[in-house]
């Protein structure tokens, strides 16, 4: 006599928490999506315009926001580095700086820099 036969398809209790978890992670992923697309928005209305950068390095950068791309990599105009260090705060001009948006922390539409 034969065994009898297993059924593979799953049940609808199986079924249900799987949907769940697909249903979370499209509509978290649609969440994100919105808030980098505001983000972004933001960045671009500050093109022309000074900018206070804060990186994770000790450094900051006030200069004119001249473009950004998706990753938030930045081109900085007539800039101000200013950098901490042991020996202490050092302040220099730059004519032109690209700036990698994985190090960057906080940005500050129209801020003067550091104490200012």
């Amino acid at each position: 006599m034969a065994a009898p036969a297993t059924s593979t398809t799953p049940t609808v209790n199986q079924i249900l928490p799987l949907g769940r978890c697909i249903l979370w992670a499209l509509l978290t992923r649609h969440v994100l999506t919105l808030h980098l697309n505001l983000l972004l928005e933001l960045i671009d209305k500050c093109i022309g315009s000074r900018i206070w950068v804060l990186m994770k390095d000790e450094k900051e950068f006030v200069g004119t926001l001249r473009g950004f791309d998706d990753y938030v990599n930045m081109v900085l105009e007539d800039v101000v580095c200013y950098e901490t260090t042991p020996e202490g705060k050092s302040k220099h001009d730059v004519t032109q700086i690209l700036l990698n948006g994985s190090n960057v922390c906080l940005l500050i539409p129209g801020g003067k820099g550091p104490g200012q």
